[in-house]
């Protein structure tokens, strides 16, 4: 549907199983709020909006009633679907990681998967990951967070038999690199099977863990 402003995908339900995911830097609340009625009126499914400061969010609420807001998360949900059946451990190396993490357990669940936290428990003190090996072997997927080297995403990915989804986060000083060496690092991993998503990208590691329980259900 052409609004002029923007062309909503009114057909990505029935391709890809949830309604277009809006993008909310860069919009208007005003031009969100259409394009969340359109997404609300012709589909069944959970509409989000991801990356929404707060103001921008009230802006839209305003407009379109029944969402929820997470801060966290940056996160508006309409909509959110039923429990699937489909776990999957969200897993970060450090408190800084949080906020990418947020949106990552935000979006898997307003999508129906059940999320469980594994904070902090990065490289610089091995025995935090393996104390919650039992959890992370339980999951149906894992999801893990990390800046700095990107380390914690091959000790999981040793540790598990289920899909890792690695998310390298831009934290870290220098040689870090804004997340890049942390990329680079997940990419070359020697834990075989790793899928590595964008530098901070919560929201594409939550839609690859969607994705996984497609066939299987």
């Amino acid at each position: 549907m052409d609004l002029g402003y923007a062309r909503v995908d009114l057909a990505r339900q029935a391709r890809q199983g949830v309604p277009e995911i809006v993008y909310g830097p860069g919009k208007k609340a005003s031009e969100i709020a259409g394009i969340v009625r359109v997404l609300l009126d012709r589909n069944d499914g959970p509409v989000l909006v991801t990356r929404t400061g707060p103001g921008t969010a009230a802006g839209v609420l305003a407009h379109v009633s029944g969402g929820a807001y997470d801060l966290d998360a940056r996160l508006i949900v309409w909509r959110p679907a039923a429990p699937l059946g489909h776990t999957v451990a969200v897993v970060t190396a450090g408190t800084a990681d949080g906020p990418v993490a947020a949106e990552a357990a935000a979006v898997a669940t307003a999508l129906g998967l059940t999320v469980t936290l594994v904070r902090d428990v990065g490289v610089a003190g091995i025995h935090r990951v393996l104390a919650e090996t039992e959890t992370l072997r339980d999951a149906d997927s894992v999801i893990v967070v990390a800046g700095m080297e990107g380390a914690l995403a091959s000790v999981v990915g040793g540790l598990v038999e289920t899909p890792v989804i690695a998310v390298p986060t831009s934290t870290g000083y220098g040689a870090a690199l804004e997340g890049v060496t942390a990329l680079l690092a997940m990419l070359t991993s020697c834990a075989a099977g790793i899928t590595v998503v964008n530098i901070d990208s919560g929201f594409g590691a939550a839609l690859a863990a969607y994705r996984l329980t497609r066939r299987t259900r």
